[in-house]
């Protein structure tokens, strides 16, 4: 594995400053930007494993915060999709623009919530986003429109017990007119709490990066 360089950094988007952690191996294949789920942060324990999974593959990770603090304390900005989708654009273009990280191919990785975001955002950037990724996601939540403008192979991991929300993970899939492919993980519920089921959520995340950023 490459010796790894992660660091804290504050992103400053207009007048606010955002709250991250870049994680940049020696060689790396690509930079995979994280969007968590509402009342998560860059501190999420699940992405945070994601990401390791990621880094010792090879891949820069930047997992930050969405809102301020203060802005988290607002219930309804959670679930501002426009907002949220906003901050992940514009942290993106943050990220073109840093000479060490900028030629890097970027993908997304979504949670909850967050699946919504990237999607919408990776509408919006077109070929710029190489690959997107949705773990317990609510693509649903993203827009029809932007849906269907997606050009990013985007993989769908949802848990087998995770009832409500595979059929939402459906209607998304449905509406998308990219490569794509919707992954059940059997015996997992919504957050993948189980015994070995989020190491195959890493595994099958992995494989789809590589598969799309590296090749």
């Amino acid at each position: 594995m490459d010796s790894l360089a992660s660091h804290q950094i504050n992103i400053p988007i207009g007048d606010l400053i955002l709250k991250g952690i870049l994680t940049v191996p020696n060689s790396a294949n690509g930079l995979v930007i994280f969007s968590h789920g509402s009342g998560s942060s860059r501190l999420s324990t699940r992405n945070n494993f994601i990401a390791n999974h990621l880094n010792t593959n090879g891949f820069s990770t930047l997992l930050f915060d969405l809102l301020t603090d203060e802005e988290d304390t607002v219930y309804e900005k959670r679930f501002d999709i426009a907002l949220l989708t906003e901050r992940l654009i514009e942290v993106t273009e943050w990220v073109q623009s840093k000479e060490n990280i900028s030629t890097l191919k970027l993908g997304y990785f979504g949670a909850s919530t967050g699946a919504a975001s990237a999607l919408n955002a990776a509408a919006y950037l077109g070929s710029k986003i190489a690959a997107v990724v949705s773990r317990g996601g609510r693509p649903d939540l993203a827009g029809d429109k932007e849906l269907f403008k997606v050009v990013a192979p985007t993989l769908f991991i949802v848990g087998g017990l995770d009832n409500n929300v595979i059929p939402l993970n459906q209607l998304a899939y449905d509406k998308m007119n990219t490569v794509k492919k919707l992954e059940i993980v059997p015996g997992a519920t919504h957050l993948f709490e189980e015994p070995g089921k989020l190491d195959q959520v890493a595994t099958l995340s992995v494989h789809w990066y590589k598969k799309y950023i590296t090749e």
